[in-house]
């Protein structure tokens, strides 16, 4: 089959490469979308110890399942494989599994390429008149789905009467705040700096997008939840909060800097941090988006998988408008 694989930092190659060897349980899926994510970004330019070259990356994937009892069942794709049996994974905690391993990540290939292999127990089906393209976008919006719910568990409020603040408009980001509309919030802003993009999202969602210049100095928010993750945007999730409010923190941009830990600690804010979404999540995610209560979900371009490296090249320049960039084997 061929795949556009990772051979090293900044180089991606289209080539031909073995078909998948199924595990035990799992199911070959013929991938119809995937999605690219920070994180392959991150491992493009070399900067993710946790995916060596060579590699195929992509995790946020949508199909069919091809072969068996379950041949022609159009699925999104938990890229996120747990042991199911871990105290973690009995408490209903499975993404913190300390045997979790995702696809993109060794020892385990990703999805930019013809078909993946998964866990059958790592599918939801798609309904036959829902987009996969729109499917495989669950991975990404599930991050946000994941970090509001622990929210509403903390915050002192109920989140239809919260104030929330999102910082970053790419696909996290616009995931946090559709979810946050999901789970009942009215008032939410997102922050992101990029003139296009922000443009983007003006045309194309109803979102409240500003460019974090003209966000009011004093505004205090009783949720904020970063989705970009570096030591300015940190900074900013400090300054925004109110006393007493809430930070959630999914980005992975960098690790060190911008919290203010006196002021977390003299107001009592909560600061948590937020990776992936359990496997109950995942499903609440995918079924929100079948039933239309996370909007059209339109925020998003296509190009060809054999086009991949162009793409990776364009979103390193800032020049995508659209959070999400879907790749077509």
């Amino acid at each position: 089959m061929k795949a556009l694989v990772y051979t090293g930092p900044e180089k991606l190659d289209f080539i031909e490469v073995s078909y998948p060897t199924l595990r035990e349980d799992e199911v070959l899926v013929k991938i119809d979308s995937v999605g690219i994510c920070g994180s392959d970004m991150h491992a493009f330019l070399g900067h993710d110890d946790r995916r060596p070259a060579p590699l195929i990356l992509g995790h946020e994937v949508a199909g069919t399942i091809v072969g068996g009892a379950e041949d022609g069942r159009r699925v999104t794709v938990n890229p996120l494989v747990t042991c199911g049996t871990c105290p973690a994974c009995m408490s209903g905690r499975d993404n913190l599994c300390p045997d979790r391993q995702i696809i993109s990540m060794q020892p385990r290939e990703g999805g930019f390429a013809e078909f993946v292999a998964i866990p059958l127990s790592n599918v939801v089906t798609v309904p036959d008149d829902y987009s996969l393209e729109k499917a495989c976008m669950a991975e990404p919006i599930a991050c946000g789905w994941h970090a509001v719910r622990l929210a509403q568990k903390v915050l002192d409020i109920e989140i239809h009467a919260a104030r929330a603040l999102v910082i970053g408009g790419g696909a996290i980001g616009v995931g946090a705040a559709l979810s946050l509309f999901g789970f009942g919030a009215t008032d939410v802003t997102v922050l992101e700096p990029n003139e296009i993009r922000r443009g983007y999202l003006k045309k194309t969602t109803d979102l409240n997008v500003l460019d974090p210049a003209d966000l009011d100095n004093d505004a205090q928010f009783d949720l904020v939840i970063d989705g970009v993750g570096f030591a300015a945007t940190r900074e900013t999730a400090s300054n925004a909060v109110r006393p007493g409010g809430v930070i959630m923190h999914i980005g992975l941009g960098g690790a060190e800097g911008g919290l203010d830990i006196r002021r977390v600690t003299l107001q009592e804010i909560i600061f948590g941090g937020t990776y992936t979404y359990t496997a109950a999540d995942f499903r609440a995610t995918a079924q929100a988006m079948f039933d239309g209560k996370l909007g059209p979900l339109e925020w998003y371009e296509t190009r060809n998988l054999p086009d991949g490296a162009n793409a990776f090249t364009d979103i390193r320049q800032g020049i995508v408008e659209a959070p999400k960039i879907i790749l077509k084997p």
